[in-house]
């Protein structure tokens, strides 16, 4: 059997040591788990963890980059099947609000990011998924005169805000579709017709 390479061990590693946290980070939240559990899931020594992460909140940040990549992932999909702008932004909004009532979604992304990373450190991860997608999809309603704005990416965090506190409200118990269609009545505020 031939010998893996330094990269395809490392990328092993690492690869055992996200999946084993984002699978604690999920059902326990960031704080109840120790450095310890992480690694006997993981099935590696301290020393690797320690290898590869400086400490416990460098391995959440990039179990956090990577779901947001997925959560981004899933939502351009969505924008690459829908028929204009309008039917993109309806469906972007449907699906991430399906996304966030996932328990890894909101234990992870939506509870502890922001708490574990600081606001400026999530909202800077936050820029290259979510946030990116927003901006894009605004800026183009706005080059075809559907959205008007003097600064869509003010506007595009306005609705990332609105869209992660429906998603919020959603799973502390608001009732979903009257809650939906608020934000849609917000959002659809901003289009011209």
């Amino acid at each position: 059997m031939p010998r893996r390479s330094q990269e395809e061990r490392t990328r092993s590693t690492r690869s055992a040591l996200t999946t084993a946290a984002r699978t604690l980070f999920a059902s326990r939240g960031y704080s109840a788990v120790s450095t310890d559990e992480i690694v006997r899931a993981a099935g590696v020594t301290r020393g690797a963890l320690y290898h590869h992460y400086a400490d416990k909140q460098a391995l959440f940040e990039d179990v956090f980059e990577q779901l947001e990549g997925e959560i981004s992932d899933e939502i351009s999909a969505v924008f690459a099947d829908a028929a204009d702008h309008l039917s993109a932004m309806a469906a972007g909004v449907t699906r991430f609000l399906d996304i966030c009532q996932r328990p890894e979604v909101l234990r992870i992304a939506l509870t502890d990011a922001p708490a574990v990373l600081g606001w400026s450190r999530w909202r800077e991860i936050e820029a290259r998924h979510g946030l990116r997608l927003i901006t894009a999809k605004l800026s183009a309603a706005a080059a075809d005169g559907l959205v008007a704005t003097s600064s869509t990416e003010a506007l595009a965090q306005l609705v990332l805000s609105a869209v992660i506190e429906s998603a919020l409200m959603i799973a502390n118990g608001a009732d979903r579709d009257p809650t939906q269609q608020a934000l849609t009545t917000l959002l659809l505020g901003l289009v011209h017709r």
